[in-house]
């Protein structure tokens, strides 16, 4: 009889329960593929995951949350003593720290502030003033900078030093500054070490690419797309260079925020849900919207009920209530994400709403006629009956103008009351094209009732 197989995360429990040692529980970390030890991180409880953050050195539990998304390594040091939690997100690279300070309570982030040293303290407080989606919420404070006086020689030999923490620093560039840190200046690696060593670095500078720390995630999309760096400095308004953003940290906030698009869409609210939390938390999440939702669909399901004599007359109509609801909810929807998409571009903007709806009447137009023949001439062909087969078509013509109408424009006028469109189009939308589908079909029928019959 075979042995079950043990999973890594059994390792890991096993380990921690027969109180191994920190320096056991590395090399079984470090024996595991990344992909393998995130999702054995996972896996564990989250009393587990803190138990193991507190068992191994800062440096080593820092690592462990950088893999982890910022909601849920946030989640995990609230639980902790401020004085255990310091330690470790002293350890995280500036950018990540903010990020993962940025989403606890204030009082407990100031906890956690005040047990770090003062600059670093002083450090994380400014940077975390800055909105999340913009430069200054994604840059890192650490990188190699030097003035212009020094020589070639002298800055490799820095960069060498033993005591310099190379997880931190992105080594691609060195950024050469006056007085006051004010960026003068940009040097490669590779040119720096295949230049003379006694050159002055003032002399190798090429003319910098920067952003303002206030540039927005879609300004640095269209400038990492423009331009091959793997980062680029923030300058503010005197050229000092307060940090740098890195390719890699803008790709993961613009997936982050897709998938909180997702999340909200779904109506999940309220940040990750993972299958490790709480039972009851996880609920609320998903309750907080369903509970609105079932209410919204009940004023829907009533005008079924009010043409109640309608469809007892004529049956078939049943058939098709789901398919008109449905088709113009899918028309809404691809309204809905070229709305949601014009927003995150800046290509529409909130007062833009008659514009954009214009333009969404004009293809729902189209698109509804269409639609509407093909619908109306099934009916037709099913049941013989061309006033059928026209009230059928004629309904799903109107409600897709009416379903392009509203998804084009409610993000867009949520968006100007300062209410996430990621949360409310998709239902709104769904809810009232079902009410207005089922009206629609129900109402034509009704007025030419013995014609169908």
């Amino acid at each position: 009889m075979s042995s079950a197989v043990v999973k890594p995360w059994d390792h890991i429990t096993e380990l921690m329960r027969r109180d191994a040692g920190p320096e056991e529980v590395e090399i079984l970390l470090d024996s595991m593929e990344p992909d393998e030890l995130l999702h054995a991180v996972y896996l564990l409880t989250p009393d587990d995951q803190r138990a193991l953050l507190a068992m191994l050195p800062p440096e080593r539990s820092a690592s462990l949350l950088e893999i982890v998304s910022d909601a849920h390594a946030a989640d995990l040091i609230e639980e902790m003593r401020a004085q255990d939690a310091a330690p470790i997100v002293e350890e995280l690279a500036s950018d990540h720290r903010v990020d993962v300070l940025a989403e606890l309570g204030s009082e407990t982030a100031e906890a956690i502030i005040a047990e770090l040293d003062v600059e670093d303290a002083d450090e994380i407080r400014e940077l975390i003033n800055y909105p999340p989606d913009q430069a200054g919420g994604l840059m890192m404070t650490e990188f190699a900078s030097y003035p212009r006086a020094m020589s070639v020689r002298s800055v490799i030999e820095d960069l060498t030093r033993d005591d310099i923490d190379y997880h931190l620093l992105t080594v691609h560039y060195v950024y050469v500054v006056v007085s006051k840190r004010k960026l003068v200046g940009i040097i490669r690696i590779r040119d720096l070490v295949f230049a003379d060593p006694e050159r002055k670095i003032g002399e190798l500078v090429k003319t910098p690419l920067t952003i303002p720390p206030d540039a927005t995630l879609e300004d640095m999309e269209n400038f990492f797309d423009e331009h091959d760096i793997a980062a680029v400095p923030v300058v503010d308004h005197r050229g000092i260079m307060l940090g740098l953003v890195r390719r890699r940290s803008l790709l993961q906030a613009l997936a982050d925020r897709a998938e909180s698009d997702s999340l909200k869409a779904a109506g999940i609210i309220g940040g990750d849900e993972l299958r490790s939390m709480p039972v009851l938390t996880r609920s609320w999440r998903r309750l907080s919207w369903l509970s609105i939702n079932i209410v919204l669909n009940i004023v829907a399901a009533s005008v079924i009920a009010f043409y109640e004599d309608t469809l007892t007359a004529v049956i078939a109509l049943a058939v098709f209530l789901p398919i008109v609801s449905d088709m113009s909810g899918c028309s809404g929807n691809q309204a809905v994400a070229v709305s949601m998409r014009e927003l995150t571009l800046g290509a529409a903007l909130p007062r833009d709403v008659l514009r954009v709806w214009r333009k969404e009447v004009i293809v729902g137009l189209i698109n509804g006629i269409a639609l509407g023949a093909l619908l109306g001439f099934a009916a037709w062909l099913w049941k013989g009956n061309a006033i059928l087969g026209l009230v059928v078509g004629s309904a799903l013509a109107v409600n897709t103008v009416i379903a392009v109408s509203i998804g084009g424009t409610v993000p867009l006028v949520l968006k100007r009351f300062k209410l996430d469109p990621a949360v409310a189009s998709g239902p709104l939308l769904t809810t009232v094209t079902d009410m207005c589908g089922f009206f629609l079909l129900l109402g034509l029928a009704s007025m030419v009732l013995p014609s169908i019959m």
